[in-house]
């Protein structure tokens, strides 16, 4: 079975676009990638909305929906092209979609994915597997995180105590402390990649930190990692989940209003030390025993905060998935194929013990062709 996986995270840098391989339930590997930009504006539009409470016409709500459906469609037809396989061999699309809100901290917790999957249906002519979200959520869960599920199916193993780390915009991790899929947990740890991104472009102008060389050039500055860390969602038990709209730099502001007294580069290093840290606390905490982080999304590719990871973490191999079945920067996309495949199925995704749903439940609606 060959089913697609579209994934945007928080970074919201554009589409990432795989083609999985399944068989008897099984992930067998990928048949081709593709990863799609946002146009700039849109992305420029979708970051705002994102990392503010900003109200909303209905009309730029509905407008956004079709334009974030448009290029995941463009993403999955790039992707066929780019594998020589026609729409009629793939059995499916699994959309996440693009997370513009994402509330836990009160109740009735909420969460908004755009990427209308009936139009990504009328593009590609393919049954497309969307809104993976909102029924974990009915079920009292926080709909996230839900890639926890195929972690465990892709990197548990029965005789290491093994942490699967995302690095997107936000962080999280999952806890496998075996093959026991029962004993899985997984949560949001805190910022990822999203204030070192955010701080980069506006001293830099440019997206992102390449390899960490910005932080590396700076120094830690210790006031200032205080008083982010005690923002009291580190301290939070799981299950937990967050987003851009409350780890942004108006965040790091408000906690600390000195911030332009500080050379750039000392908080950049900063803001690494703090993803490293949060991260750090929170697998030592909850599974004192890791032995291996495996680390995937855009995390994985800078050197300088994997350097960080490794002494945050002494006596854990802390490196990329990539020697471990899946190239880093593809296993969310892996994911939500494999969950549209699990959909399909009529089989669970997610995990109650990551997400705190009161049980299994099969995720999703399918858009037939």
């Amino acid at each position: 079975m060959l089913v697609i996986g579209l994934m945007s995270g928080t970074s919201m840098d554009g589409i990432d676009a795989v083609l999985a391989e399944f068989e008897d339930g099984r992930f067998k590997g990928l048949r081709a990638t593709h990863h799609l930009q946002y146009t700039p504006s849109l992305r420029a539009r979708l970051l705002q909305v994102a990392r503010s409470d900003a109200a909303l016409s209905l009309r730029e709500l509905a407008t956004l929906d079709v334009g974030v459906a448009e290029h995941f469609a463009a993403a999955a037809l790039g992707l066929l092209a780019a594998a020589g396989v026609e729409a009629g061999a793939v059995a499916a699309i699994g959309s996440h979609g693009q997370t513009v809100f994402h509330d836990t901290a009160a109740r009735p917790w909420a969460s908004q994915q755009l990427g209308d999957p009936s139009l990504i249906t009328a593009r590609s002519a393919i049954t497309t597997v969307a809104d993976f979200r909102r029924k974990d959520v009915a079920l009292g869960g926080q709909g996230a995180p839900l890639v926890p599920a195929f972690h465990h199916a892709l990197f548990a193993s029965a005789g290491e105590q093994r942490c699967a780390l995302n690095i997107g915009g936000i962080a999280n991790v999952t806890l496998l402390p075996g093959a026991d899929a029962a004993r899985v947990r997984g949560f949001d740890t805190g910022p990822g990649n999203g204030l070192m991104d955010e701080w980069s472009e506006r001293e830099l102008g440019r997206s992102y930190d390449a390899d960490g060389a910005f932080a590396a050039s700076g120094r830690c500055d210790e006031s200032l990692l205080g008083a982010l860390l005690d923002d009291p969602y580190f301290t939070q038990p799981p299950p937990k989940s967050t987003g851009r709209g409350y780890f942004q730099l108006a965040w790091v502001e408000q906690r600390f209003p000195a911030l332009d007294t500080l050379a750039p580069a000392d908080v950049q290093a900063t803001l690494a030390e703090l993803t490293t840290r949060s991260i750090a606390a929170d697998i030592l905490a909850q599974q004192p025993g890791t032995q291996r982080v495996l680390v995937c999304g855009g995390g994985a590719r800078n050197g300088y905060l994997m350097r960080r990871l490794g002494a945050a973490l002494p006596g854990c191999a802390v490196q990329a998935s990539d020697d471990y079945g899946l190239d880093a920067g593809w296993v969310e996309a892996a994911a939500f194929a494999w969950l549209a495949m699990r959909t399909l199925a009529g089989l669970p995704g997610n995990l109650p013990g990551v997400t705190g749903a009161s049980r299994l439940a099969v995720l999703g609606g399918i858009y037939k062709s």
